[in-house]
Parts: structure tokens; C-alpha cells; sequence
């Protein structure tokens, strides 16, 4: 065990960040053995306009829960790659709409039965009983209820008064 694997709590976000990124590491290596070229980074687009072919910019956005200014970034190397496309929408010049270009829709082809291997090998790893995604869940749904920062603040607030 190393310090910050000791550290508990003190280092959740150290440890989530390296444990996402063994799997976005391992999630290329899989791609890569199955002939796809494929950076697991594009997964929450490609994944998104494969079962919601046309959206905006925002919605798109808001679909992957990243910034408007993250999903941008997205967009431009996909763009490069000519994995999705876009348009300026009809009814809103200031609207951008992407979707899926004809390479894209063929690479979602080739990574659809990759998706069930990489499916079964998480369950497998997060065991039957999905705990981690539950866990992951609760954790989600406690943060929209009160930020992180919020529930700091408020025990800030009581550590302080009590002195």
C-alpha cells in the first residue's frame, strides 16, 4: 500500500481518477485488439448520437454531464477524425446540430459487440451485484441534493463557531 491508497477518504478523487484511468487505458487495449481505432475519451459522443442521432451543442452537453467548453474540445477532434458532423440548425442560426457521420455510424457497427465484452468484463470486475455503480449512483444523487463544497462549508462553519 502506498500513501494515498492509505489515506482513505482524504484521497477519494486521487483514487477515482486513477482507477478511471486504468480503465479508459484498458478500454483502448480492447478497442485496439478487436482492429478499432478508437480513443475511449469520444465513448460519452459517439455513444450519445448513436441512440440520439441529432442534438444540439447544449444538449449534448448536458446528455454527457460535461461543460459546454469540454464538449467543444469533443467535437473539434471528432470533427477532424470525420467521425460526426455539423450543421447550423434551421430554425436558430446560432444553433449548432451534430450527429454522426457515415464513418461514425460504421465504426458504431464495428464497436457494438465490443460494448458486450466490455460490459461483461465490468460486471465481472464490479461483481455481480454492480455495487460500485451503485455506490457511484447514491454518490451522484447525494451531490445534487448538496454539493461537496456545501456540506464542507457547512462543517467549516460549525468547526469555526465551536472555537
Amino acid at each position: 500500500m502506498n500513501v494515498i491508497d492509505e489515506s482513505g477518504l482524504l484521497a477519494i478523487s486521487t483514487r477515482l481518477q486513477r482507477l478511471s484511468e486504468q480503465i479508459r487505458k484498458d478500454g483502448f487495449l480492447i478497442y485496439k485488439a478487436n482492429g478499432i481505432t478508437f480513443e475511449p475519451k469520444w465513448f460519452p459522443v459517439i455513444y450519445t448520437l448513436h441512440l440520439k442521432p441529432l442534438l444540439g451543442v447544449v444538449e449534448l452537453a448536458t446528455e454527457i454531464g460535461y461543460s459546454h467548453p469540454s464538449t467543444i474540445t469533443l467535437l473539434k477532434e471528432l470533427e477532424k477524425e470525420k467521425l460526426i458532423s455539423s450543421k447550423k440548425d434551421k430554425n436558430d442560426e446560432r444553433k449548432r446540430l451534430v450527429q454522426l457521420s457515415v464513418k461514425g455510424k460504421k465504426l458504431v457497427e464495428q464497436m457494438q459487440p465490443v460494448w458486450g465484452i466490455i460490459t461483461s468484463a465490468m460486471t465481472e470486475l464490479t461483481n455481480t451485484q454492480n455495487n460500485l455503480m451503485k455506490a457511484i449512483v447514491e454518490v451522484e444523487q447525494q451531490l445534487a441534493e448538496k454539493s461537496f463544497f456545501e456540506r464542507a462549508k457547512g462543517l467549516m462553519k460549525s468547526t469555526t463557531t465551536a472555537h
